[in-house]
C-alpha cells in the first residue's frame, strides 16, 4: 500500500454540551494538527499517489470554512456534538469530495487535539 500525508492546522472555538465532556461542556478553544493521508494500492499514470501540492491546497480549503470559528454558531453542525471524531468525519467529507476527480483510494483524516490524544476517521473516496 502506498500513502501520501499532508498537514495543516485549525484553531476553533466550540462546547460540548453534556454531561460526559465534564469541564468542556463550556465553551472552550482547540487548536488542532490536521493529518491527511491518502492510500492507494496502485500508483497513478504518473507514479504518484496524490500530487502533494493538491493535497495542500485541498486540505487547506477543507479547513478554511472552519478556522477560527465558533462551530456553536455553524448552522452546519446545529444540534451537533463537535467532538474530535465528528470533526475528522467532516472534513474527510470535505476534502473527499474535493479530490474525487483525481484520487481513488483510502483516505484517513487524524486531527491532534494535544500531543497525547488523536481521532482519526477513514474511508474510501
Amino acid at each position: 500500500m502506498f500513502s501520501v500525508k499532508i498537514r495543516d492546522h485549525i484553531m476553533i472555538a466550540h462546547s460540548l454540551p453534556d454531561p460526559a465532556f465534564g469541564p468542556a461542556q463550556q465553551m472552550h478553544g482547540a487548536t488542532y494538527v490536521v493529518d491527511a493521508e491518502f492510500f492507494s494500492k496502485t500508483l497513478n499514470r504518473v507514479s504518484i499517489v496524490i500530487d502533494m501540492g493538491l493535497a495542500h491546497e485541498v486540505l487547506k480549503k477543507a479547513l478554511a470554512s472552519l478556522a477560527y470559528q465558533n462551530l456553536d454558531a455553524m448552522p452546519a453542525f446545529e444540534g451537533k456534538l463537535t467532538t474530535t471524531e465528528f470533526l475528522a468525519h467532516h472534513i474527510h467529507g470535505e476534502v473527499a469530495a474535493l479530490v474525487k476527480d483525481e484520487f481513488s483510494g483510502t483516505l484517513r483524516i487524524t486531527l491532534g487535539e494535544s500531543h497525547v490524544a488523536w481521532a482519526s476517521f477513514e474511508g474510501e473516496v
